[in-house]
């Protein structure tokens, strides 16, 4: 499996940004796909997941702000933020694993991961 993300940035607080991560190899028929975020100095934590049944679920601090989705047919897993604050400023990560993993995501569930898209917020 290779992840490989884009769309990162930099925007002004309030803005939007929408990343993408471009899934090959991905074949397993049950899956979890998931977003995770790294600021210098901190711990990774997650941001949003969505399962291959479609289920999603995200950190409270992201609910309201920010939308994931998946294309199955593309293979594209997405996350659509708006509203950005500068506490959103931390390198984005995309994730996966078979089967139907908890939501909100779980950073040791996850195998396969992404190298990271930067976005940074000002204020």
């Amino acid at each position: 499996v290779q992840l490989v993300e884009s769309g990162g940035g930099s925007v002004k607080a309030g803005g939007s940004l929408r990343l993408s991560c471009a899934a090959s190899g991905l074949t397993y028929s049950t899956y979890t796909m998931a977003w995770f975020r790294q600021a210098p100095g901190k711990e990774r934590e997650a941001v949003a997941g969505v399962r291959s049944s479609g289920s999603t679920g995200y950190t409270d601090s992201v609910k309201g702000r920010f939308t994931i989705s998946y294309d199955n047919v593309k293979r594209i897993l997405s996350l659509e933020m708006n509203n950005l604050k500068p506490d959103d400023t931390a390198m984005y990560y995309c994730a996966a694993n078979r089967w139907l993993l908890p939501l909100p995501p779980l950073r040791n569930d996850y195998y396969y991961w992404g190298q990271g898209t930067q976005v940074t917020v000002s204020s």
